[in-house]
């Protein structure tokens, strides 16, 4: 059997596909591109959030205090048009992020004691809406004035003027500190992330120790040997588990790296939580990494043999990717928490596991629970491989 193992090892070191999805990704590849994704981020809402907004403004005599209030605020920028018609395309040619249109009589309606109405003109094609989020800052503000304005005509104190803006005040007492609500976040990208390496890793490989055996003909002479089958079932599967794990392990010791070396630059909030985790924390995702390699090999193994051949086999494997989102997708639904039920799934106990462990509120006693039936699920997959490879209708499709 090991035999089979060193020989298909050797024939993948050679394969500079195997060396890039193994080594290259886990280690340089995708921890820099996280890491710059996650910089460029956090520049870019920085930069939104402190941008010169250009706008356009049209009936601000009938609202002075709120135009004086926009031109006040040096992060805005007003341009004259000539009429409100030139508003879309304005803002189409990007000389102007939003317009503000007040109607005739809007001063009168507010003297009324009445609800005005100003017309917002802005692109809401985006992603993250950080112009109507700005400008509607203002608004509150200007809203305050007018409400305080009003009600200092009723000659109220200072506590009965908080009761007439906010009745009822909420107070916020949260359970979760920072690195909790941080972790909830980041929490729920880690085991994707972990788990793609792990399954496109081992990918090619199984393509090629099943249905490429099949197409270079090798796969007969190696039933030929002295060998049960179970033994080449075996060989090929720790090679494939070996691939998966090695890739998931790297991939760890590379974030573990960037958390040790950069980890003290880091500043804000995001800083409570990186310098949290610790080897411990790594440690265990290390841990429950190992029956998810061996879920995986044993699954891509059984449709590589399957598979009359190296096209048809690349074809059944790729929609593995998608199914693998949706476990990871399901940890991050609102109501999903980890808990005895949660802890039998396969792959969402361990999502379910690490968001709980950068977050610091991993319960323990389920530790052993996902591992346990993790391996489980994973030898009732090899025994399930081992049957298949038994078939000879299976090896003999062709």
């Amino acid at each position: 059997m090991w035999t089979i193992y060193l020989k298909e090892m050797l024939e993948l070191a050679r394969d500079r596909k195997t060396f890039i999805f193994t080594v290259f990704i886990p280690i340089l590849a995708m921890p820099l591109i996280f890491a710059g994704f996650g910089y460029l981020s956090s520049s870019l809402f920085k930069q939104a959030s402190q941008a010169e907004l250009t706008y356009a403004i049209f009936g601000q005599q009938y609202a002075p205090a709120l135009a004086a209030r926009f031109a006040a605020d040096k992060s805005f920028k007003e341009v004259a048009l000539a009429d409100p018609a030139a508003i879309r395309e304005a803002i189409g040619d990007e000389r102007i992020k939003f317009a503000l249109v007040i109607p005739p009589g809007f001063a009168a309606t507010l003297d009324a004691q009445q609800q005005g109405s100003i017309a917002l003109h802005y692109n809401s094609a985006v992603t993250v809406d950080v112009t109507r989020k700005r400008v509607m800052s203002v608004i509150e503000a200007q809203n305050a004035s007018l409400r305080e304005q009003a009600l200092s005509a009723l000659k109220l104190n200072q506590q009965q003027l908080r009761f007439a803006l906010d009745p009822i005040r909420l107070e916020d007492h949260s359970t979760a500190d920072k690195r909790e609500q941080i972790g909830a976040l980041v929490g729920g990208f880690l085991p994707y992330i972990l788990l793609m390496v792990c399954l496109m890793a081992a990918m090619y490989p199984a393509i090629d120790t099943g249905a490429g055996e099949k197409e270079r003909g090798t796969l007969e002479t190696l039933l030929l040997a002295p060998l049960p089958r179970g033994a080449i079932v075996l060989a090929k599967f720790f090679v494939l588990f070996s691939i998966g794990l090695t890739s998931a392990l790297l991939m760890v010791a590379s974030m573990g790296a960037l958390l040790f070396f950069f980890g003290p630059s880091i500043e804000g909030d995001m800083a409570l939580m990186v310098r949290a985790i610790g080897a411990a924390d790594l440690a265990m995702v290390a841990l429950m990494l190992l029956p998810t390699a061996a879920i995986f090999a044993a699954i891509l193994l059984s449709i590589s043999i399957y598979a009359k051949s190296y096209k048809e086999a690349s074809g059944l494997i790729s929609p593995l990717a998608i199914v693998t989102i949706l476990p990871t997708l399901v940890a991050m639904l609102p109501g999903v928490e980890l808990n005895w039920m949660w802890a039998m799934v396969p792959l969402t106990n361990v999502s379910l596991a690490m968001k709980e462990l950068v977050k610091g509120t991993m319960d323990y006693r389920m530790f052993s629970v996902i591992l346990l039936s993790s391996s489980l699920i994973a030898a009732a997959l090899l025994l399930l491989c081992r049957w298949w490879f038994n078939r000879e209708q299976v090896l003999f499709r062709n």
